[in-house]
């Protein structure tokens, strides 16, 4: 079938197998030109097929030659119906593996579920034997819990106040006020039972439990902090808290480590162009600036350039460098004064006429895109594309 891209809001209904696999070797390619490590060897990625998780899967594979199990909650293809971008992401990939000799799995359903941890420690058990390193990078808008069956729906707000300023819809490049009704009832909890660190400290408990965690085990899960501009509704909203809980869990999951002399990390990541990100107010035209500022400095990274400096220089690093919070932060070229100036002051530039020359709205939409398979260069999109896709390693 011919797929294009059909777009409703920040999400995209369609994905192309063929882009999804081009954009997947281009970060194979990317991590084979750095050194190789001597770690890890053994990982699990929860959240292992878009973004930052899969990134994760990548840099692991071909920067150390690890073994990989990646978990995911993906919608396979059918008959005329492309499967989600990363079903496709995780096809090329585990393809890619195969063909070069690293062993690579996959399990896909709901990763806050118990079964789907059960099922996962036993592929553990049963071919791995144990893990040196756990990636969580989940980002779920809802979760049930696995012990009461109860569903927990995240939001999106300020805390205290209506949030008033600037957006822009990429896609017409309409750069227009938004306002965002402040939280309210359970809205917090909610949240932060969704996008905490719950379900992490669950993950690592059964495993650890279970005896298949290495001496030395680390684990790390992402997180964002971002600039002033964007805190109302981010940082200091009702994903701020979410944020709060995860970084404060990586302390006791530490604490519960210490006698495999383990360690649990969160990581702050650069703003960048995801799913989840495209979907929060303001961040769209904050990206946008940004790129154009941090590519005009040279300083310009995606999700592979991210995660290869976070293990290379931080995370396997003789001693991992923190800030004052205890946080791995690698979102330090972002956050570079200079940087955060030049945003700052081309924010109160910015106008639906301004932006196309003030920012780097054609990369945002670039990046979007790409996520779905779209607009990938060497792509020929006229042409037919099987869209029944296979993941090699995925288990029954």
């Amino acid at each position: 079938m011919i797929i294009e891209p059909k777009t409703r809001g920040f999400i995209c209904l369609t994905a192309h197998p063929t882009g999804c696999e081009q954009n997947v070797l281009s970060q194979i390619e990317y991590i084979k030109s750095k050194p190789t490590t001597e770690q890890p060897k053994k990982v699990l990625v929860i959240g292992a097929s878009t973004g930052f998780g899969l990134a994760s899967r990548i840099t692991s594979a071909y920067g150390s030659n690890a073994s990989t199990i990646g978990v995911y909650f993906e919608k396979p293809p059918s008959e005329g119906r492309p499967a989600s971008p990363g079903w496709y992401n995780t096809a090329a990939f585990e393809k890619q593996a195969h063909k070069d000799g690293l062993y690579a799995k996959s399990i896909n359903g709901d990763a806050f579920s118990n079964e789907i941890k059960e099922q996962t420690l036993k592929l553990i058990k049963e071919d791995l034997g144990e893990i040196d390193l756990l990636i969580y990078s989940l980002a779920s808008p809802v979760r049930t819990h696995p012990n009461t069956g109860e569903r927990f729906k995240s939001v999106l707000k300020p805390i205290g106040g209506t949030f008033k300023d600037n957006t822009v819809d990429f896609h017409t490049g309409e750069v227009k006020e938004i306002s965002i009704e402040p939280s309210s009832g359970d809205d917090i909890k909610n949240t932060v039972t969704v996008m905490g660190g719950e379900d992490w400290q669950m993950w690592i408990d059964l495993l650890k439990s279970a005896n298949v965690l290495t001496k030395d085990f680390k684990t790390v899960a992402y997180s964002y902090i971002g600039p002033s501009l964007t805190e109302a509704v981010y940082r200091k909203g009702t994903i701020g808290r979410a944020k709060d809980h995860l970084e404060a869990t990586a302390f006791k999951i530490t604490d519960t480590l210490k006698d495999i002399d383990g360690k649990a990390y969160v990581s702050v990541n650069k703003a960048l162009v995801t799913q989840a990100s495209s979907a929060i107010p303001v961040i769209p035209l904050y990206i946008s600036l940004l790129y154009k500022v941090m590519k005009e400095e040279g300083i310009h990274e995606g999700c592979i350039e991210q995660i290869e400096r976070l293990f290379s220089e931080r995370l396997y690093a003789n001693e991992v460098p923190l800030d004052t919070e205890g946080r791995i932060r690698i979102d330090d070229w972002e956050m570079r004064d200079d940087v955060q100036a030049k945003v700052l002051e081309l924010w109160k530039e910015a106008t639906t006429e301004t932006l196309p020359s003030i920012g780097d709205l054609d990369g945002y939409k670039t990046d979007f895109f790409n996520l779905f398979g779209f607009n990938v260069e060497g792509v020929d999109y006229d042409k037919d594309v099987n869209e029944m896709v296979d993941i090699p390693g995925l288990q029954g």
